[in-house]
């Protein structure tokens, strides 16, 4: 069973379109994740909100 805690209201005083946002981006970091074998992912966030989500994948060769 998964672990559910309340989201904080950002310190801009958001309210609930802050939860809105909150959830699209840990959708999509998800789904970036989901793809992702082996790399790093990088969040830019602007005020308290994700604006930009940069993926960097790796390429293993085996010898």
């Amino acid at each position: 069973m998964s672990e559910h805690r309340p989201i904080e209201v950002a310190r801009n005083g958001r309210g609930d379109g802050q939860r809105y946002d909150i959830s699209a981006s840990i959708d999509k970091v998800r789904g970036v994740l989901e793809d992702l074998r082996f790399g790093s992912i990088t969040l830019t966030v602007h005020d308290a909100r994700v604006v930009q989500i940069d993926v960097t994948e790796k390429t293993r060769l085996t010898a």
